[in-house]
């Protein structure tokens, strides 16, 4: 990652970019905001969140102003990536652990 710094000029600082990008984030990600139920109790989960979040919004999303993907704009793809392309990347979970929660599931329903 290259480092830039400088001496800018205060008459062109200007924090509109960062001020949209979060508007953008916390009305994308309910979990920002504490009204609602899907708030993140746990730090590991708002962290994946925002990871998955900003993979949609720049592989994903394609942008009204740049007509594709931002990472399309930026050379890293070449293409507009589904969500099936995204789910792809996650790990799979051991198809025993799957089994044993259904399983758990299935016995607290006949149980209830």
């Amino acid at each position: 990652m290259k480092v830039v710094s400088g001496n800018p000029d205060p008459e062109h600082v200007s924090t509109s970019y960062v001020e949209r990008q979060n508007l953008s984030m916390r009305m994308g990600m309910r979990r920002f905001t504490r009204l609602t139920n899907g708030f993140s109790k746990k730090y590991e989960n708002h962290a994946h969140q925002v990871a998955l979040y900003f993979f949609h919004y720049n592989f994903c999303r394609v942008h009204k102003t740049l007509r594709v993907t931002p990472a399309m704009e930026a050379g890293l793809t070449d293409h507009v990536w589904t969500l099936e392309e995204l789910c792809s990347l996650i790990p799979q979970v051991n198809p025993i652990q799957r089994i044993d929660k259904k399983l758990i599931l299935k016995a607290l329903r006949k149980t209830a």
